[in-house]
C-alpha cells in the first residue's frame, strides 16, 4: 500500500520517503518526453494531439511516472492542471536531460556524417510579416538538404530563446540584438524598423505633429517591453514614461489600440492596423529606431550538423541584405 506524505510525495509503510528511481530505461526517457509535452501544453487533453495517443493513456503514462518517481508531479480536477512543486522541479530537469540526449544523438550522427533527429529552432514573435526577414526561405533550403531532420519551430520571448538556446532546449534561436554573451555566438540576418504608434482616441490620432518633439512624448504615458531588449532599451535611454507593460508585441499592440498609450511596435506589423484606421505612426521621422535580428547558437559543446546546415541556410537566404546592412553600419 502507498501512502501520501504531507510534502506529497508517495511512500511506502515504514520506508523512507525517497524517488524508487534507479538505472534510466528507454521507458523512463518516454514517460519523462510524455510528462513535457503534458506540462508545454497545460493538460492532459491538450497534449493529446501533440502526442498522438489518448487521454486515458497519457494519464496512465503520468500516475506510472509519479509512481517510478515516488513524487507527485501535477494536480488535475475541477480546478484545472497544475504542476506541483516537485513537478516543476522535475519539468526543469526533464528539459536538461531531454536536451542533452538529443545532444548526445546528434554527436552519434555527426560520427556517422549524416543529418537526422529533431532540430529545435525559436524565432521571436511577429517577425514573419517582416519583409527582410527570409526564415521561411530559409526552411525552403534545410529540408532540401536535411530532409531526415524534423523541424520543430518555436516562437518565443526574447530572453525565453535565450535561456533556451543557453539550456539546449533550443539548438537556434532568431532574436533582436540587444545584448551580447560570451557563451552564444551571433551571426547577423536582417533589420527591424520599429516606429511610434498612437491608437484612435489617442490625443495624438490625426492631431498635427509638426510642433512634436522628444519633450512632449516624454509627459504622455507609454507602453513598452517588460524585458531586456531593444525597446526597453530605448525607452529607458528616452525617459519615456512607462505606464503600462507588454511582453510581446501583440500585448503592446493591444494597449496601443486602447488609445491610452503610445508604444513602439515593428512597421510591418503595425502596417494592418495603420490600414485599416485603427492606428497612426507618431512623427515616424522622429520617433523610431531600428535594431538588427541575429541568429544565435551555443560556443561549446560544437553545435550539431543540422544546426550548422541550419544556420548556413539562414545566412546564404539573408546574405544580399546582411551586406547592405554591413555596409551601411
Amino acid at each position: 500500500m502507498k501512502l501520501k506524505s504531507p510534502s506529497g510525495t508517495l511512500a511506502s509503510p515504514g520506508a523512507p520517503s525517497r524517488s524508487a528511481l534507479g538505472q534510466l530505461s528507454d521507458m523512463d526517457l518516454r514517460l519523462l518526453r510524455v510528462f513535457r509535452a503534458v506540462a508545454d501544453c497545460g493538460g492532459m487533453a491538450a497534449a493529446e494531439l501533440e502526442l498522438n495517443i489518448g487521454t486515458s493513456t497519457v494519464s496512465r503514462h503520468i500516475k506510472d511516472l509519479e509512481t517510478r518517481l515516488g513524487l507527485v508531479l501535477c494536480r488535475r480536477g475541477r480546478a484545472g492542471f497544475a504542476l506541483t512543486p516537485e513537478g516543476q522541479k522535475i519539468y526543469a530537469q526533464t528539459t536538461q536531460l531531454l536536451a542533452a540526449t538529443d545532444a548526445f544523438r546528434s554527436s552519434v550522427d555527426e560520427i556517422h556524417q549524416r543529418m537526422g533527429g529533431q532540430l529545435q529552432v525559436a524565432v521571436f514573435d511577429k517577425t514573419v510579416s517582416n519583409p527582410q526577414a527570409q526564415v521561411a526561405q530559409a526552411i525552403a533550403l534545410f529540408t532540401q538538404r536535411a530532409p531526415d531532420v524534423g523541424l520543430n519551430l518555436h516562437v518565443a520571448t526574447l530572453n525565453g530563446i535565450e535561456r533556451g538556446v543557453l539550456d539546449g532546449q533550443f539548438h537556434i534561436g532568431i532574436i533582436p540584438g540587444h545584448r551580447n554573451s560570451d557563451t552564444l555566438q551571433y551571426s547577423l540576418l536582417f533589420d527591424e524598423n520599429m516606429r511610434l504608434y498612437c491608437g484612435t482616441g489617442h490625443a495624438l490620432f490625426g492631431a498635427d505633429h509638426a510642433s512634436l518633439d522628444w519633450d512632449t512624448v516624454r509627459a504622455l504615458p507609454f507602453a513598452g517591453l517588460g524585458y531586456h531588449s531593444p525597446n526597453l532599451q530605448v525607452s529607458q535611454r528616452l525617459q519615456l514614461t512607462r505606464m503600462a507593460t507588454g511582453f510581446d508585441q501583440e500585448s503592446i499592440a493591444t494597449l496601443i489600440l486602447s488609445g491610452c498609450f503610445l508604444g513602439f511596435l515593428p512597421d510591418h506589423y503595425a502596417h494592418s492596423f495603420v490600414e485599416r484606421g485603427q492606428m497612426q505612426a507618431v512623427k515616424p521621422d522622429l520617433f523610431h529606431y531600428d535594431c538588427q535580428f541575429f541568429a544565435i547558437t551555443r560556443r561549446s559543446p560544437v553545435a550539431s550538423r543540422a544546426t550548422r546546415s541550419f544556420l548556413a541556410c539562414l545566412q546564404e537566404a539573408h546574405a544580399p541584405q546582411a551586406v547592405h546592412t554591413n555596409a551601411r553600419d
